[in-house]
């Protein structure tokens, strides 16, 4: 029996995810149609986050491992990027990931560790088993 990333902490983990896509795709839905000029890079690279974190949920919960790789790599490199380029006087304007996601509990940040960790750990656990 192959490891699957839809079993044990995997089921957390996309549950988690599951919860950034939906949060994140509505807040920077509702910001862009309501606020949209106010700060319209935040707001989509907030959308950017939300896309990310939906194809990153459907890779985890449907086994797609290469996939959901890459997402979480495109996940730590943002969040890592915008965290350092944001301040934290943008928070009126942050976005999901501005100052490693202190909005969210710097969950963003810790995210994507455990996502890599898990596709390690199930990886490895599937090239014992060969």
């Amino acid at each position: 029996m192959s490891a699957s990333t839809r079993t044990g902490f995997g089921r957390i983990l996309v549950f988690v995810y599951g919860v950034f896509a939906l949060a994140a795709t509505a807040r920077a839905l509702v910001q862009l149609a309501t606020q949209a000029s106010d700060a319209p890079v935040a707001y989509s690279l907030s959308l950017f986050s939300g896309i990310v974190y939906i194809v990153a949920t459907w890779a985890l919960g449907t086994d797609h491992r290469r996939v959901a790789l890459v997402t979480i790599v495109v996940e730590l490199t943002g969040v890592l990027v915008i965290g350092t380029v944001s301040h934290p006087s943008d928070i009126d304007r942050a976005s999901v990931w501005s100052d490693y996601g202190n909005g969210y509990g710097y969950v963003p940040l810790v995210l994507p560790f455990f996502g890599l960790w898990w596709l390690w750990r199930i990886g490895r656990g599937s090239a014992e088993e060969r």
